[in-house]
C-alpha cells in the first residue's frame, strides 16, 4: 500500500442502523393509523433489515441472479430456479414477520397499517423478493370466491414459515405467483389466448403461453385463461395431490433491466391442470381484488424505495466535505435533501393512507379505496425513478457504482410503474371507475375537502381538479386525452390533503410551495424561506 493511498473524507458504510426508528415520518404514520400495537415488531425489523449482514444479503442475491435449470442430469423435465441463499434468507426474514399476510392472519384495527410498514421496511433494502411475497398476500381476496380452494389455500399463505421446495404437495406453507399477460395482449387480458378445457371432474386442462409469470418459483399461481364463456381465473400448481409435477414449463427467464434478484419468466403450459376460481367467464372479476391489493404494494414499493434514496444521500452529505464545509451544512445540498425528503415523505403518507383504507370496510373508505389505489399508484410510481436518480446525483461517481446501493435502486424503480398497469392503463382504469362509480369521485373529493381552507395554492389545486373532472364527465368520448392530465392532478390534491393534514406543518408548507404553488421539474428549488434544515433532518 503507496502512502498515497489514505481513505479519508468517505462516509462510513450505512449499516447497523434502525430502519424502523431512523424513518420519523414512518413511525408517525403507523400511530396515526392506528398501528402503534405493532411498534415492537416493526422496531425489530428494523435492526434487522438495518443490519450489515442483511444488506450484504440483498447485494448477493441482485449480483448472484436466479438460473433456470430445464432438466435435471438425466433429462427429466424439472423446471426449477436455483437462487443464491441470500435471497432465502431474505424472502424468509420477511414472512417470519408477516410481511406477506399478517393483516388477514390478524385482522384488528391498523392491521393493513402495520403490515404495509413492515413490507415496506424490507423492500426498502431488497425490492425483488418483495414481488412473491406481495402476490402472496393479495391473492388471498381472491382465494375467498370458493370455499374449498380458500380452506385449502389459505392456511398456507397465512404461515410465517418459508419453504422453497416444491416436492410435498401437503408442506403447510405455500407463495402464491401469478401469469396473465400474454405476448399478444399485454395489459389488455381480453386478448389473451390460452384455452382452458373442463375435465368434468372440477378440474381443467390449460394449454398456452404466458409472456410475463412472476415468481415461477412458487407453490400456486392464479392464471387467467379462455373457458367457453370467456376468460376465466384458476388455481394452478406447481406440484399436483399426488406429488407428480404439473406441467409447467418455463422457457426463459427475463433479462430485466432491474428487479434481478426476482425471477420472472416466459411460461408454457400444456394440458396443465387447474382448479377454477370463480365462474366461467369472470376471470377479471375475481382478479380484480387482487390487482387492487397489488396495485397498493406497488405504491408501498416506491415510497419504501424513496426513502432508500433520501437516507442513503442524506447518510453520505452528511459525512463528506467540500469546498470547506460538510455537504449538508451547504445550502445547495440543503435544498436537494429537503426537496427529496418531502418526495419520500409525500410517496410514504399517500401509501399508508391508502393502506389504512383496506382496514375500513365502510361503504365510503371501499369507494374511497377503488379510486385511490389507482390515483396513487400511477402518481408515487412514477415519481420514483427520478427521485432515485436526483439522490443517486448526491454521492457522485459513488452514486454511480454498484458498489452503492442507488444504481440498483434506480435501475429497481421503474418496475413499480409498469406493473400492474403502466401510465395509459392505470389513467384509463381511473376514467373508467369515475364513469362506473361515481361514488368514488364523491369519497375521493371528500379527502380534498378535508383540507381546504389552510393553504391557498392547495385551494387553487382542487378547485381546477374539480374542473377536470367535470370536463371528462361531460365529454366521455376526449376524456381519455385529457387521462394523464386528471390522474395527476387528482393525486397530487389527495397528496396535498394528507400531508397537510398528517405531516408536520414545515413539512406541508414545503410540498404545498414545491408540488402546487410552483412546482419545480427538478429537486432542490425549495424556497430558502421554508425549514429546509428541518426537512432534510428527518431524512
Amino acid at each position: 500500500m503507496t502512502a498515497t493511498h489514505d481513505v479519508f473524507n468517505q462516509a462510513a458504510p450505512r449499516v447497523d442502523v434502525n430502519e424502523y426508528l431512523t424513518d420519523l415520518p414512518l413511525v408517525e404514520a403507523v400511530e396515526a393509523y392506528g398501528a402503534s400495537w405493532a411498534t415492537d415488531e416493526l422496531t425489530e425489523a428494523g435492526a434487522l433489515v438495518g443490519r450489515a449482514d442483511f444488506q450484504r444479503d440483498a447485494e448477493l442475491a441482485n449480483t448472484i441472479t436466479p438460473k433456470l435449470h430445464t432438466h435435471d442430469r438425466w433429462g427429466h423435465r424439472v423446471d426449477e430456479i436455483e437462487f443464491h441463499p441470500a435471497y432465502h434468507r431474505i424472502i424468509g426474514d420477511a414472512i417470519a414477520h408477516g410481511a406477506h399476510t399478517s393483516c388477514w392472519d390478524d385482522p384488528r384495527e391498523g392491521a393493513h397499517v402495520a403490515r404495509a410498514a413492515m413490507f415496506m421496511q424490507f423492500g426498502q433494502v431488497e425490492p425483488g423478493h418483495a414481488c412473491p411475497v406481495s402476490m402472496t398476500h393479495a391473492v388471498v381476496p381472491s382465494l375467498r370466491v370458493d370455499q374449498t380452494l380458500a380452506d385449502q389455500w389459505i392456511p398456507r399463505t397465512l404461515s410465517r414459515n418459508y419453504d422453497p421446495s416444491l416436492a410435498d404437495p401437503s408442506k403447510s406453507s405455500a407463495i402464491f405467483g401469478m401469469a396473465m399477460t400474454e405476448k399478444q395482449g399485454g395489459s389488455d387480458i381480453r386478448a389473451n389466448t390460452t384455452r382452458a378445457v373442463d375435465n368434468g371432474d372440477g378440474t381443467y386442462r390449460i394449454t398456452g403461453h404466458k409472456w410475463f409469470c412472476s415468481a415461477p418459483q412458487s407453490d400456486a399461481f392464479l392464471v387467467l385463461a379462455k373457458a367457453e364463456p370467456g376468460v376465466t381465473c384458476f388455481v394452478v400448481p406447481r406440484t399436483l395431490p399426488d406429488g407428480s409435477r404439473n406441467t409447467f414449463n418455463i422457457q426463459r427467464l427475463k433479462d430485466k433491466l432491474g428487479n434481478k434478484s426476482n425471477a420472472s419468466s416466459e411460461i408454457e403450459f400444456s394440458d396443465t391442470v387447474g382448479w377454477r376460481l370463480g365462474d366461467e367467464g369472470s376471470g377479471v372479476r375475481t382478479i380484480i381484488e387482487m390487482v387492487n391489493q397489488t396495485r397498493l404494494d406497488c405504491a408501498l414499493g416506491s415510497a419504501a424505495g424513496m426513502r432508500q434514496s433520501v437516507a442513503e444521500a442524506a447518510w453520505h452529505v452528511r459525512h463528506r466535505s467540500a469546498f470547506g464545509a460538510t455537504l449538508i451544512d451547504q445550502p445547495a445540498m440543503t435544498a436537494v435533501i429537503a426537496d427529496l425528503q418531502v418526495e419520500a415523505e409525500a410517496a410514504m403518507w399517500t401509501a399508508m393512507r391508502l393502506a389504512s383504507a383496506y382496514d375500513d370496510d365502510s361503504e365510503q373508505s371501499q369507494a374511497f379505496r377503488r379510486l385511490a389505489t389507482a390515483v396513487g399508484k400511477y402518481w408515487v410510481c412514477k415519481r420514483g425513478p427520478n427521485h432515485a436518480y436526483e439522490a443517486l446525483e448526491c454521492l457522485g461517481g459513488n452514486g454511480y457504482t454498484e458498489a452503492f446501493p442507488l444504481a440498483r435502486r434506480f435501475r429497481e424503480q421503474p418496475v413499480m410503474a409498469v406493473w400492474e398497469g403502466s401510465g395509459n392503463v392505470i389513467a384509463l382504469d381511473v376514467l373508467r371507475a369515475m364513469v362506473r362509480d361515481p361514488l368514488s369521485v364523491e369519497a375521493l373529493d371528500a379527502e380534498f375537502e378535508l383540507a381546504l381552507g389552510q393553504h391557498h395554492a392547495y385551494d387553487l389545486h382542487v378547485e381546477n381538479t374539480r374542473k377536470l373532472v367535470a370536463q371528462a364527465a361531460a365529454d366521455p368520448l376526449n376524456a381519455p386525452a385529457i387521462a394523464r392530465r386528471l390522474t395527476e392532478s387528482l393525486a397530487i390534491a389527495l397528496q396535498g390533503s394528507i400531508v397537510i393534514r398528517q405531516a408536520p406543518s414545515f413539512v406541508a408548507d414545503a410540498f404545498v410551495a414545491g408540488r402546487i404553488a410552483e412546482p419545480g421539474q427538478m429537486y432542490g428549488v425549495l424556497d430558502s424561506k421554508l425549514d429546509l434544515a428541518g426537512i432534510a433532518g428527518r431524512a
